[in-house]
């Protein structure tokens, strides 16, 4: 037997074998990728959701940019911040990472 035959014999199909076990490696490829990934980043979107909904006026928060203001006016999509005296600014409500002084909510 020579070595071309050994290895087409070896990458043949098995006559006869359940072609579901030849699935289970991509199965269990598929619930580790979920579990490990999937998952943890859908109780960290969960996380981030909530904060934003739990925002109220008067509180010290910090944008994307770095900008730190209080919440003076809240919208359905955008959040008034006022950055100095009598300097009031519209932010997207995404735009904001955390509360000021605190780490970013994303991060934990």
């Amino acid at each position: 037997m020579s070595v071309d035959t050994f290895l087409l014999a070896m990458a043949a199909p098995q006559q006869g074998a359940n072609p579901l076990i030849s699935f289970l490696p991509l199965i269990a490829m598929l619930a580790i990728f979920y579990f490990i990934l999937v998952l943890p980043m859908k109780k960290k979107q969960q996380k981030v959701q909530a904060f934003l909904q739990a925002l109220k006026e008067g509180d010290q928060v910090v944008t994307t940019g770095g900008i730190i203001g209080t919440i003076t006016k809240l919208k359905e999509d955008a959040i008034q911040l006022q950055i100095a005296q009598n300097v009031r600014v519209d932010v997207a409500r995404n735009a904001i990472v955390g509360y000021k002084g605190q780490p970013p909510v994303e991060s934990n």
